[in-house]
């Protein structure tokens, strides 16, 4: 009995000996466990924070560079308007001497308005005059792009000018011009098509420039047998405005020097689609009439298309007849209609372009 009561202390003491380091096993357990994940907490914080530092550097340099194209942008635009405006003032200053082809331009379109459309005849709509000799040759060589220039937007705006070329400022301008024959559809046919996109209100153009796409257009096919197509025809100052705030390649819509889209006497051609060698063909046909005078060609890059201005020049109305000459024949006049209370009742004109609304 002695015996077990001394043994007994003895287990107290040994299993309160294990129990205390099984206790200081789990607490020690217990604090790495803590420490590793303050350590991964720790990490993750500051890899979240290097990545958001590294974010916001980046942010940061973009914004530096944005902000340095844009003003590179501004710097380069600034200076390209006070060139073309220096080049037009100049040229309106000290004009060059007008080449024969240019001498022989009509008067200002109130004069060609207020001619009756029954004094023309088929046989003397510019459409039906022979092609110029510049677009009949089949030749193709390699030529440079026809990049454009402060002179050339400057020499368009001036010879508009000379030709008398009012801006279109809205649509409600546009219709008028339209129902009063200054402005004509787009020659379209097999050999020439309109993007479809384009408003059937901006299908329109002045009739020497119709008279231009027609040529090309017939002379093209005749050798690829392939169509053209428009782009963009005659626009509106109100439009411009708007193309300014979405391209920035867009051309000013008020001042001296402006876009001439919007005297309707300039289309752009697309040149997606157009193989190498009928690019070759467009710029050299396009350089040899704009040597001629006739025209002015700007190829662009950005919407790859060939930016034309037609003047009067290309297709000039013809002279009026001299004493010599007997005047043409008006078409006849049908008598007045009646209605049926036999009030007379005005005949629909017949020369008025239709809206194709």
């Amino acid at each position: 009995m002695l015996l077990i009561l001394r043994t007994l202390p003895m287990l107290r003491t040994a299993f309160l000996s294990v129990l205390m380091l099984a206790l200081l096993a789990v607490s020690a357990g217990a604090a790495a466990t803590h420490k590793s994940r303050t350590h991964k907490t720790a990490a993750t914080a500051h890899a979240v924070h290097s990545k958001a530092r590294s974010t916001a550097v980046r942010a940061a340099k973009r914004h530096t560079r944005k902000t340095r194209r844009s003003a590179a942008r501004r710097r380069v635009q600034s200076h390209h308007a006070h060139a073309i405006h220096a080049t037009y003032t100049r040229m309106r200053r000290h004009p060059a001497p007008m080449t024969e082809a240019e001498n022989d331009s009509p008067a200002p379109d109130a004069a060609a308005s207020a001619q009756p459309a029954t004094d023309t005849s088929p046989e003397d709509s510019p459409a039906q005059a022979p092609a110029p000799a510049s677009l009949r040759v089949t030749r193709i060589v390699p030529v440079a792009p026809l990049r454009g220039s402060a002179e050339s937007l400057a020499r368009q705006n001036l010879r508009t000018d000379q030709d008398h070329l009012e801006r279109i400022l809205n649509s409600q301008d546009l219709d008028d011009r339209i129902a009063r024959g200054m402005l004509v559809p787009v020659p379209t046919s097999s050999a020439l098509s309109v993007n479809q996109n384009l408003p059937q209100d901006r299908r329109y153009c002045r009739p020497w420039t119709a008279s231009f796409l027609h040529d090309l257009a017939r002379a093209h096919q005749q050798l690829f047998h392939t169509p053209l197509e428009v782009s963009s025809a005659v626009r509106t100052v109100d439009y411009q405005k708007r193309l300014i705030g979405m391209n920035g390649n867009a051309a000013a819509a008020e001042g001296d020097v402006v876009s001439p889209h919007v005297t309707g006497a300039t289309i752009d051609i697309a040149k997606h689609g157009m193989s190498a060698r009928e690019i070759y063909w467009m710029r050299g046909r396009l350089l040899a009439l704009q040597n001629e005078g006739k025209l002015d060609v700007e190829e662009e890059f950005q919407q790859a298309c060939f930016h034309i201005t037609v003047y009067k020049s290309y297709a000039p109305e013809p002279p009026a007849h001299s004493p010599h000459t007997p005047p043409r024949r008006r078409a006849a006049t049908p008598p007045p209609a009646r209605d049926n209370d036999g009030a007379d009742s005005e005949p629909a004109p017949s020369g008025v372009a239709s809206r194709g609304r």
